[in-house]
């Protein structure tokens, strides 16, 4: 019982983590990208990462690990796929602003100065970003309470 109340908690704050790291992302990433600007936008990655990894990782754990209604109940239900299908559709809009902000790093790590620009379009990526996470909430609330399964 405790496992899976603290396996939920983890899931939740990586929620509010992750939704504020990758608004925070966006709105560093929208502005002038100066050594603080960059430091400010590879911060916010940074937590967007992390919470991504928590995020995932509790929610595999939960899903299918047998510490919450099951792995029938979640591959049987219309909502926990939407909130998959939004998932993927996060991961894909990240390839892109991920892969730039890794070689943006490593640009900055041997005291050169990238090219951001595409950092505004990034930036926008990263609010497009926030949104899906918000309809995840919806769908995973919705599944929370019993909607998306099949009628028998």
């Amino acid at each position: 019982m405790t496992i899976r109340w603290l396996l939920a908690a983890v899931h939740l704050l990586a929620l509010g983590l992750g939704l504020g790291a990758v608004w925070a992302r966006g709105r560093a990433l929208r502005r002038e990208l100066d050594p603080a600007g960059l430091r400010r936008a590879f911060y916010a990655d940074t937590w967007w990462g992390v919470a991504a990894v928590l995020w995932i990782g509790t929610g595999l754990v939960r899903a299918f690990g047998g510490f919450e209604k099951g792995s029938f109940y979640y591959l049987h239900n219309h909502f926990f796929w939407g909130k998959m299908g939004l998932l993927a559709a996060i991961l894909i809009l990240e390839l892109r602003p991920m892969i730039a902000l890794i070689q943006w790093r490593r640009v900055v790590a041997r005291g050169g100065v990238p090219d951001t620009g595409a950092a505004s379009r990034f930036g926008q990526i990263s609010f497009v970003q926030a949104a899906l996470v918000v309809l995840m909430v919806l769908a995973a609330t919705g599944m929370a309470r019993g909607y998306g399964v099949p009628a028998p």
